[in-house]
């Protein structure tokens, strides 16, 4: 697996190129997504890097009618909100991210169980540039 150091920077950077990367904690196999540099089951720091498949379930959501500026500034409102969820991989740890391609204004439509993959949002230009985590139904 890839050669660079368990944080969050490394994180972004494999976002950046479609990788949806996690932590594995050699010595008991836990799974974080983000990565974490020590193991919160066995308290471990040999991690190494594991790439995961990218789809889950929908675990529990909320929509956002009244967001942070900068998500007015992608032009979320009162009458646009967006989803915000938590998503369990498949292979097991949850990870929060934004859901795409759903209608956030009908939230009674939108099913706990429900397949989905990783989506990349790639938002600014130049170095502003950035890539957010995301997801969408299967």
């Amino acid at each position: 697996m890839p050669d660079r150091p368990i944080s969050d920077h490394s994180f972004e950077r494999f976002l950046g190129e479609g990788r949806l990367m996690g932590a594995k904690c050699s010595g008991c196999g836990a799974l974080f997504v983000p990565p974490r540099a020590i193991c919160r089951a066995c308290y471990g720091t040999e991690m190494e890097w594991v790439q995961m498949k990218g789809t889950g379930k929908l675990a529990g959501f909320t929509c956002i009618h009244i967001g942070p500026p900068s998500m007015a500034a992608e032009g979320y409102d009162r009458n646009n909100p967006y989803c915000t969820a938590a998503v369990e991989l498949d292979e097991g740890p949850r990870v929060v991210a934004r859901v795409e391609e759903i209608d956030a204004l009908q939230p009674e439509k939108i099913a706990i169980g429900m397949c989905l993959a990783v989506r990349f949002l790639h938002l600014g230009e130049g170095d502003d540039e950035r890539t957010i985590l995301a997801f969408q139904p299967a």
